[in-house]
């Protein structure tokens, strides 16, 4: 007699069912799903169930896979990130090599294009890019992306960056010093936008998942009070 095992003919068992999982799951593995299936409920409010279902798991004593995982996205993460611009680009404000710098990078052209300065806004680009994600500081999952490509942490990172680079510069009064034009003053932005960008980038992934809401859920939120 021929003892049944719950299987189809042919198939072994543990394997050919991707609602099998890994053979050894934890934690991790949970959340991965979890994530899963909230990219594929409708309702809002569904959607915010699993989200408070992730977080619950995230909060469980002994979750030590979450130490290195970073997905939220927070309106703590801002914060950081502005502390970190600031921290880095104070030593460069009082530095009057940034003038020579900028007058560099907007004089040097290919034709009409000013390919320094061009080359200089994608070194930022791609250096933060490169610390957020390609770096083994934290394991940063890109999480409900922006048109579905554009990771929202690099966005916030680099506009924040920004921001602080503009707004210390002209409250100190680095950008009238010297009559620049109006690309020189551009581009003296851009020389401390290089460091304000890597500061805020390690400011916000260094001290790992931040506690509080995802910006993608208060703006649900709020257009749902609409």
């Amino acid at each position: 007699m021929t003892e049944s095992n719950g299987l189809e003919p042919g198939t072994k068992k543990g394997a050919g069912s991707e609602n099998a999982g890994p053979e050894d799951p934890n934690i991790g593995d949970l959340i991965a799903k979890l994530e899963r299936l909230e990219s594929t409920v409708d309702e809002g409010h569904e959607r915010q169930k699993v989200r408070q279902t992730i977080a619950l798991v995230e909060r469980m004593p002994g979750s030590r896979a979450f130490t290195q995982r970073v997905s939220k996205y927070t309106t703590r993460d801002m914060a950081e990130a502005f502390v970190g611009a600031v921290l880095f680009s104070l030593p460069l404000l009082v530095e009057d090599g940034v003038f020579e710098i900028a007058d560099y990078l907007t004089s040097v052209t290919v034709g009409a294009i000013p390919a320094f300065f061009l080359a200089n806004v994608t070194f930022v680009v791609v250096l933060t890019a490169g610390m957020l994600y390609y770096t083994d500081f934290r394991d940063v999952q890109i999480h409900r992306p922006v048109f579905g490509i554009i990771p929202r942490r690099l966005i916030g990172v680099l506009v924040i960056s920004l921001l602080t680079a503009a707004m210390m510069m002209y409250m100190w009064g680095r950008l009238a010093a010297e009559d620049p034009t109006s690309f020189e003053t551009v581009g003296r932005i851009t020389v401390i936008w290089a460091a304000a960008a890597f500061g805020a980038a390690l400011g916000d992934i260094l001290p790992g998942e931040s506690t509080g809401t995802d910006v993608s859920e208060l703006l649900d939120r709020s257009g749902s009070e609409r």
